[in-house]
């Protein structure tokens, strides 16, 4: 039991309860059906992208480009579909968006192993880079219209139930591949020497190097990795919307990046889970909703984020601190 109360995703599970509970008590629509099949669903986009983004944090870098890869790979695919007339099977569309996200995160991930550059500057840089060239060479006007596939898919529920009011709600669908993202990532950290060599890395690049680890191959995988949940998120992002915008998504990587921080990965490197990550990502989702059941203006978003960043961070380098000053003295 001690071990548990020492783990980080007890602590967050915990708040999560106590804000439930406390929005509840503010609005008792936060507990009906309807709100807890909408909040799995904002849980979708956000999870897939807290994936990518924790394999980067356990290998000691900060990928802040993942919006910038989803909202090309998202745009040119929905391009693509429609100017070609293309409604056959929807997976073939996710393809192509995450082949398109896989293709610029090895850009990211042939600067950062092959010329050791730092990775918030890299994936800084690419970011406006991917940006900037959709908006010069593509366009940047909406497709408002995407074809009957992504439509479908928007709607497609898992756990439909009937309401007292004759009205059917589920669960979309989507939210069996954000399970299935989690899983192998899960399965890769956990199983798989790769996953270890990520975590050693993030503990310490030059321990790794030393023990045989091939820092360079690692690194090309964690980058495409990333880009590929990113075009995925994407598309599934766009399929909900039901328009292609090259402007969405751009500029919400703080919130990604904070649910996972907030799950335990540590920024440093060497530490973080796929539990804790998607505890962050259900947390983050309930503080942003529950200013909305509560009444709390939307741009108060920003500041909480901030201010869950800053605990995040702070709260264990502060105990890391006092652990080592004990350890001195």
């Amino acid at each position: 039991m001690k071990n548990l109360i020492k783990r980080q995703e007890f602590y967050i599970l915990l708040v999560i309860v106590v804000l439930a509970i406390i929005i509840g008590m503010s609005n008792s629509a936060f507990f009906s059906l309807r709100n807890i099949f909408s909040l799995g669903k904002s849980t979708v986009v956000m999870g897939i992208f807290a994936m990518g983004t924790l394999m980067v944090l356990l290998s000691g870098g900060i990928d802040v480009s993942m919006t910038a890869v989803a909202a090309f790979s998202m745009y040119l695919t929905c391009k693509w579909m429609v100017e070609s007339g293309y409604n056959g099977p929807v997976v073939a569309g996710f393809l192509v968006a995450m082949g398109i996200g896989g293709v610029l995160g090895l850009v990211n991930g042939l600067l950062v192993s092959l010329f050791d550059f730092p990775t918030m500057i890299v994936s800084l840089g690419t970011s406006y880079a991917f940006a900037g060239f959709i908006y010069t060479f593509v366009s940047t006007r909406i497709v408002n219209v995407l074809p009957s596939n992504m439509t479908n898919f928007s709607r497609s529920e898992i756990l439909v139930t009937t309401l007292g009011n004759g009205q059917k709600v589920g669960l979309t669908v989507a939210f069996l591949i954000m399970l299935a993202v989690m899983l192998i990532t899960f399965c890769i950290l956990r199983f798989s020497m790769l996953g270890r060599s990520i975590y050693a890395i993030g503990g310490s690049q030059s321990s790794a190097e030393r023990a045989g680890i091939n820092v360079k191959k690692v690194k090309l995988f964690i980058y495409p990795f990333v880009g590929v949940t990113a075009g995925l998120a994407g598309i599934i992002h766009s399929a909900f919307m039901r328009n292609s915008n090259p402007f969405d998504l751009i500029g919400t990587e703080l919130n990604v990046i904070a649910a996972a921080v907030l799950g335990g990965a540590n920024v440093g490197g060497g530490k973080g889970t796929v539990i804790g990550t998607f505890l962050g990502v259900v947390l983050m989702t309930l503080v942003n909703n529950s200013l909305i059941f509560l009444g709390i203006p939307s741009y108060w978003q920003r500041m909480t984020t901030g201010c869950i960043i800053l605990l995040a961070t702070g709260i264990p380098a502060l105990a890391r601190r006092r652990s080592n000053a004990k350890l001195t003295s």
